[in-house]
């Protein structure tokens, strides 16, 4: 058994035994509202949102990124669970800054391993074999931050399936300080 699975389930098993009145808390989230942010590690969006648990619909994906499955569950958490109000959380420092798609293709397409960045940008240490399956994903990447956050808001806003009358806020996390900064531009395109 690795060292990680053995953590986890000892952390569970602590974590069971204080789980307490938690039984009790309803599926709709407590608070009316959903996080679409990033998988990065360095933000916990509970601390970050003053959350507890049952409170809000947190998705988290690589970028926090606007992706179809990320408005699948933002209409869900609206339409059957009765969210009013969304935001989308991108942050600095983040890694979909430093690849495209063609550049995360052709790292699959060498091999299925981890590679690795240096100065000369990303190098593939595998040994294959690679997948050309890669060239049928968009992964997303982006290069300009703030602009992330809106094209992202300006995706949801515009969905069909999104009703007008649900404010989405857009904002950016600072991985080193920890503050919210608002994108204005994000914020007014979110507008109900």
């Amino acid at each position: 058994m690795s060292t990680i699975l053995d953590e986890v389930i000892r952390s569970n098993k602590n974590y069971v035994q204080s789980f307490g009145a938690k039984k009790d808390l309803q599926l709709p989230p407590a608070r009316h509202f959903a996080i679409l942010t990033c998988m990065d590690a360095r933000i916990d969006p509970a601390k970050m949102a003053g959350l507890s648990e049952g409170d809000a619909h947190v998705i988290r994906n690589a970028g926090g990124r606007a992706s179809d499955d990320a408005i699948r569950s933002l209409v869900i958490s609206y339409k059957l669970l009765g969210t009013k109000e969304w935001f989308v959380i991108h942050h600095t420092d983040c890694g979909m800054q430093l690849f495209t798609d063609d550049i995360m293709r052709s790292l699959l397409g060498k091999s299925l391993e981890t590679a690795s960045i240096g100065a000369s940008g990303w190098e593939d240490h595998g040994r294959g074999p690679g997948s050309p399956e890669g060239k049928y994903v968009n992964f997303l990447p982006f290069k300009d931050l703030e602009e992330s956050v809106v094209e992202d808001v300006q995706r949801i806003r515009g969905h069909h399936l999104v009703p007008g009358n649900i404010p989405i806020y857009g904002f950016f996390y600072d991985v080193r300080t920890g503050i919210l900064n608002e994108v204005r531009k994000a914020m007014e395109a979110g507008k109900a």
